[in-house]
Order: structure tokens, then C-alpha cells, then sequence
């Protein structure tokens, strides 16, 4: 499984396409985490002011149609996750048969991402 953030509204915004966000179009592949961990960590750094319900998806890579990739973070990884970290980008539209599951990040009082957990 690989990860990816999502805020709700925009996983919802057309349900009967394949999902599309828009580093597909600017970074030529959709941004993915490897696990869990990394993922909070992403979202600390890079989501803490997204609009929420903030979601994460889970992806079967095996079951999508697009490349997916492992590849190091250019031009490095970001603060809090080790050096040599791979992350999972997807070379294409995700399929929506492809993510098994759907969790809603957590937050504290302070507005740090502490876990994911069901919808």
C-alpha cells in the first residue's frame, strides 16, 4: 500500500473519474508516501493549513493502470524523514479501484497530524 494526502472536497469533486490532483499537472505525477509514518510526517510539513477533513488514501499500486515509481525526493527529503526514503509516484491518474481504503487524518489540540484513522 502507498499513501496519499487528499483534502475531502477535492477526492469528491468528480466521483466517476479517476482522481487527478493537481501535481499530475504541474509535477507530471501524483505525489505518494510509502507508509504511514512518512505520511504524518508530510503532512506536518507540508498540510497543516490544507483545508480539512484531510484524508489519506490507500493505494494498491499493483492495482493501478499508471507507473508507479519509487524514487528519492529531488533535491532531498523533507525535514523528518530519513535520507535515502523512496516515495511512490504515480505516473498517471489513480484509478479509484485502486484505493482500498480511506482514512481521515487526526489532529491535537495544537494542530499537528497524530494518526489516520476510519471514516
Amino acid at each position: 500500500m502507498i499513501y496519499h494526502i487528499v483534502p475531502l472536497a477535492a477526492w469528491n469533486a468528480d466521483p466517476d473519474r479517476p482522481y487527478a490532483p493537481a501535481s499530475l499537472a504541474e509535477d507530471g505525477f501524483v505525489h505518494c508516501s510509502p507508509d504511514e509514518e512518512i505520511t504524518l510526517v508530510i503532512v506536518n510539513d507540508f498540510y497543516r493549513d490544507a483545508p480539512r477533513p484531510l484524508l489519506a488514501l490507500l493505494i494498491d499500486e499493483d492495482r493501478l493502470i499508471s507507473e508507479c515509481v519509487f524514487e528519492a525526493a529531488v533535491p532531498g527529503p523533507p525535514p523528518g524523514v530519513p535520507e535515502g526514503t523512496l516515495f511512490p509516484h504515480v505516473y498517471g491518474p489513480v484509478d479509484r479501484d485502486a484505493v482500498e481504503r480511506v482514512l481521515e487524518v487526526r489532529w491535537d489540540e495544537e494542530g499537528w497530524a497524530t494518526g489516520l484513522a476510519e471514516v
